[in-house]
């Protein structure tokens, strides 16, 4: 669980995900990136014994943040879940089924953005845009490039040695996995966007940022 202050949920979003039933053990790894609000604080008062926590002294970007979990955490699998509660930590069991039952290595948590949860219009097209990018590039269908669930063998992430320290993280993933002809497993979720004003931080920059990374991948002659 990456962070950048989120005093407001962040409570809330720990309590949630450490209390879902899942069909295995788990360890919640959170990494306060550089947060300049009460973050710190909050993760002060958390004491449970199957959350680790690391801390950024400046802010690094949410790829840095996970690098730093990832190099953290010691189970079989991962999946990055954002402290915002933008997804709903109760259905990351439902990501979780089809590796149970053999069906995949790698799931995607894909949303489906209706007029309750898109944060706008243009967030949406740029989304589907940048995936549509993804699709051409790579011969592949997938429906979200930028979803924040992504759940894959905690080794495969290491050795997609993953180097964008921000929001680029995301393309840069699903760019290597697809040159690997690694196809991710998609299970529809809920979603509810948030807004400026309530500390979205993903911009249109973003999005031309992870056009750029997906053809640099691609061009490479190996991922």
């Amino acid at each position: 669980m990456p962070v950048f202050n989120e005093e407001r949920t962040l409570a809330a979003a720990i309590k949630r995900v450490l209390g879902v039933e899942y069909p295995c053990e788990i360890e919640l790894v959170v990494v306060n990136d550089g947060s300049r609000d009460s973050t710190a604080a909050v993760l002060d008062d958390i004491t449970d014994s199957r959350l680790t926590r690391r801390d950024h002294p400046v802010n690094k970007g949410k790829g840095a943040a996970i690098r730093t979990a990832v190099a953290t955490a010691t189970g079989d699998y991962m999946i990055i879940c954002d402290a915002d509660l933008e997804y709903a930590p109760e259905e990351i069991p439902s990501l979780l089924e089809p590796v149970l039952d053999g069906e995949a290595e790698v799931v995607y948590g894909t949303r489906t953005f209706g007029s309750h949860s898109a944060y706008s219009f243009w967030y949406v097209m740029g989304n589907k845009g940048v995936t549509m990018a993804a699709n051409v590039l790579y011969n592949a269908y997938i429906s979200d490039l930028e979803t924040c669930f992504k759940l894959m063998p905690l080794e495969m992430y290491r050795k997609l040695n993953i180097r964008e320290p921000g929001f680029g993280m995301e393309a840069e993933v699903t760019g290597k996995l697809l040159k690997r002809g690694i196809r991710p497993y998609e299970v529809p979720v809920s979603y509810r966007a948030r807004g400026r004003e309530q500390g979205k931080k993903i911009t249109w920059k973003d999005g031309v940022e992870a056009l750029w990374i997906l053809g640099k991948i691609r061009a490479r002659k190996r991922a």
